[in-house]
């Protein structure tokens, strides 16, 4: 709702982009829910940490699915070894959570929705450049969508959860700012950035995060988190050499 603000306040000029074609709506809609849809189905039917491990593939998918930035084999087999080493990383981070060993039995229907979220993802993601000389106007539109649709589907396939008022305000707070900006942010990024680097860099994300509990003290300094740093660091400058 407030990029849709946001976007009436900036007049005629902002509203007239909003005029995409066909093919980026569905794209966008079916980028945002699918993939969302996917992943929160994975980790409802899968331990949580190999479902996001095996959802974590999508960075490797952009660069397997992007033309190669730079001509050559060479180039291409640094930006393939750049986002595998990211990946190894990631693995660290994951795998060496508490609780995060492999189940007893296999959730193959929950493995398969994380791998399947893994491809929307990146396949959205190679497929936006497409439309990089549109701007980035019609995310909040497609966010408002994609909530409501997500909103219809909790209702009637999910019990239902009415959230206390400090979750309401948390859960507003995201939608404002790191979560909101973070879906425009990635549409200008695949849009107008290098494929095969941005793959390579999104493996941050998971370090990121996790640095950010070890600030917070909600989280231990392990050594398998220097190493997946190491790794992370590594694959992101080796990409983009």
């Amino acid at each position: 709702m407030a990029s849709l603000t946001l976007i009436a306040a900036r007049g005629a000029k902002a509203r007239a982009r909003l005029r995409q074609p066909i093919g980026a709506w569905l794209l966008g809609f079916t980028g945002l829910f699918g993939y969302h849809a996917l992943y929160f189905f994975a980790l409802s039917h899968a331990p949580v940490a190999a479902a996001s491990l095996i959802c974590y593939l999508w960075p490797l998918l952009i660069v397997l699915f992007a033309r190669p930035s730079a001509p050559g084999l060479a180039a291409r087999t640094r930006q393939l070894g750049g986002a595998s080493l990211g990946l190894a990383g990631t693995a660290l981070i994951v795998l060496g959570r508490p609780g995060a060993g492999l189940p007893e039995t296999m959730p193959i229907a929950g493995f398969l929705a994380a791998l399947c979220a893994a491809f929307v993802w990146a396949g959205y993601s190679v497929l936006n450049r497409r439309y990089a000389a549109r701007g980035s106007e019609p995310i909040g539109v497609l966010c408002a969508a994609v909530a409501l649709t997500a909103g219809l589907c909790h209702w009637l396939f999910e019990p239902h959860i009415t959230p206390e008022p400090r979750q309401f305000l948390a859960l507003a707070a995201l939608g404002l700012g790191p979560v909101g900006l973070a879906f425009f942010a990635w549409d200008h990024a695949t849009k107008h950035g290098n494929l095969p680097l941005l793959g390579a860099l999104s493996y941050f994300a998971p370090l990121l995060s996790t640095l950010l509990l070890v600030l917070t003290s909600a989280a231990s300094l392990q050594a398998s988190l220097i190493g997946a740093a190491a790794l992370i660091v590594t694959g992101a400058s080796l990409a983009r050499r």
